[in-house]
């Protein structure tokens, strides 16, 4: 019964030995998966850079409109904002807050 399990051992050890040989085939050093990386990729730039472009440009178009409207806004109501919140700023009226009870009235 001993050689028997002796046996049983050694073919599991060899069936390790051969399944790591297996793994180690397997396994592909970084510089041998980069380049076809590299190659797989290449084409697909010139293929959608036309739409990236338009896009582009569209949202650029978009923002200059939005900036434009905004510095129109801006020259529009610009000193009627600037001298509301001077005054507010410069015009102190101290109040208690609802969450603070008030002090009693002398």
């Amino acid at each position: 019964m001993s050689a028997q399990n002796s046996k049983g051992i050694q073919t599991l050890l060899d069936a390790e030995r051969e399944a790591q040989k297996i793994v180690q085939q397997g396994m592909y050093p970084l510089s041998t998966i980069y380049p076809l990386y590299m190659i797989t990729d290449s084409s697909q730039p010139e293929n959608h850079s036309s739409g990236n472009k338009k896009a582009e440009e569209d949202a650029a178009k978009d923002a200059e409109e939005q900036v434009n409207a905004i510095k129109a806004s801006g020259e529009k109501s610009g000193q009627k904002v600037i001298d509301d919140l001077l005054r507010v700023v410069t015009d102190v009226r101290p109040e208690v807050p609802d969450r603070v009870a008030a002090p009693p009235a002398a």
